[in-house]
């Protein structure tokens, strides 16, 4: 299903990954497709502050539920524990 949806997508490749990581927060996806999307993100230069638009852009719509649990399972996907209060922590300390 994923063999050649980039190039049948028509997108330029910056909206096509913040597409795909607004429907893995749609999906309450797990850390596993986070870390393989952003990772994806990161090598071509998306900055942070467009997946954080993004996830602004689709909470009215997915529900703040499922916004909410996305930076956790991002965090962890990258190995970062948070806290209640929202601190990071490494995931090693």
């Amino acid at each position: 299903m994923t063999l050649d949806t980039f190039e049948r997508s028509g997108l330029d490749p910056e909206t096509y990954l913040l597409t795909r990581i607004a429907a893995l927060v749609s999906m309450d996806a797990s850390p596993a497709s986070y870390l393989l999307n952003i990772g994806a993100a990161g090598e071509l230069g998306v900055p942070l502050e467009r997946i954080q638009g993004t996830l602004v852009a689709i909470a009215p719509v997915v529900g703040s539920a499922r916004v909410v649990s996305a930076p956790r399972n991002i965090g962890e996907a990258f190995g970062l524990a948070l806290h209640d209060g929202g601190e990071e922590e490494g995931a090693g300390t």
